[in-house]
């Protein structure tokens, strides 16, 4: 059985990264130092035969050049991040810990390992928001210049410049996805859409920052994986793609999209839930737009999943899965972030 590392494999891409490759008869090992986002209700009941645990935070080079050796995975996929924007604008340094340190002491690891001929592939997973705010009918390629706007995504431009570094310097084998926003099941509900189904489901109101005209691209999660199996399979070292859909929405027409289908599923709408906009957040960025032809056309990668179909299946997940929302404690998604900007 073929081994691979995910790092970060117990949060929201990860979990549903580590279960498409064990259905791909892979052995997963997923290295996550288990943090308050972290998805410890899908652990319980993993197959142990082909998935193993390690608690482990990635700037920790010794245990992860042990964990990689004895391993000797053909692949790593690294999801180990801080992800959330608002919590990056109130506390910058984690971001920095994790996704710009941890990333360059996974690189290291990986430096030295090869010399011991141990050279796994390295898929490391960014985002859009490296290229900052794109203007109206407009799409970021993969040669778009970088222009971060908070300390989440500069944290991972910064991992972004510091792989392609050591790809062309040291001649690691990795290659560089930046996809659009993800939606589908285990996010956690700080992020926009399980929030407002958390707040639908407990008849809390629904915010949204400035007047919700902020636009970004979707993609469900399985596609996403999908993705980043094509790029394990036929990336090229050295390379970066971009990985979207090509559906934009602007938040106020989502959580309008979600209302609907809720109401359709005959899913009770209290009297507190009512849409109510609230301060942006500093230095938000209006849109994001990925250009994706280059894995369209060089890897022959598209999505499946078209928004509505993907969409209904998040509801329809949440609303069968309240025992996901209910083991989180309110107390580290319901107020605001955020702020301090």
């Amino acid at each position: 059985m073929k081994k691979v590392i995910i790092t970060g494999g117990s949060g929201f891409i990860g979990s549903n990264l580590v279960d498409y490759l064990i259905k791909k008869k892979y052995f997963v090992i997923n290295i996550d130092k288990l943090t308050y986002s972290s998805n410890r209700y899908k652990n319980k009941i993993r197959n142990k035969k082909n998935y193993k645990l390690v608690k482990l935070d990635i700037v920790n080079k010794s245990k992860l050049i042990k964990i990689i050796k004895k391993s000797n995975p053909i692949a790593i996929f690294n999801l180990a991040a801080e992800t959330h924007v608002d919590r990056s604008i109130d506390g910058p340094k984690n971001f920095i810990h994790t996704n710009i340190y941890g990333t360059f002491n996974l690189l290291e690891s990986l430096r030295f390992l090869k010399k011991k001929n141990i050279n796994p592939k390295l898929i490391h997973i960014s985002t859009d928001e490296v290229y900052g705010d794109i203007k109206k009918n407009k799409r970021s390629n993969e040669d778009h210049k970088y222009e971060p706007s908070s300390p989440y995504s500069a944290s991972k431009a910064s991992a972004d410049h510091l792989v392609k570094s050591y790809i062309r310097t040291y001649k690691i084998n990795a290659v560089i996805s930046n996809c659009c926003n993800n939606y589908g099941p285990y996010q956690f509900p700080e992020k926009l859409i399980p929030k407002m189904l958390s707040n639908i489901f407990t008849n809390k109101i629904l915010p949204i920052y400035a007047r919700g005209k902020n636009s970004r691209e979707w993609i469900y999660v399985q596609d996403h994986c999908e993705a980043l199996f094509t790029l394990y399979l036929k990336g090229k070292s050295g390379h970066s793609y971009n990985v979207g859909t090509g559906v934009n929405l602007s938040n106020i027409n989502l959580v309008k999209k979600i209302l609907k289908i809720c109401k359709l599923k005959k899913i009770k709408i209290g009297k507190n839930v009512k849409i109510k906009y609230v301060k942006d957040r500093p230095g938000h960025d209006f849109r994001y737009a990925l250009d994706s032809k280059k894995i369209l056309k060089e890897l022959k990668w598209r999505p499946k999943i078209k928004f509505n179909e993907g969409l209904n299946n998040t509801i329809e997940w949440y609303l069968n899965n309240k025992s996901f929302l209910n083991q989180i404690s309110r107390k580290q998604y319901e107020f605001r972030l955020g702020l301090k900007g």
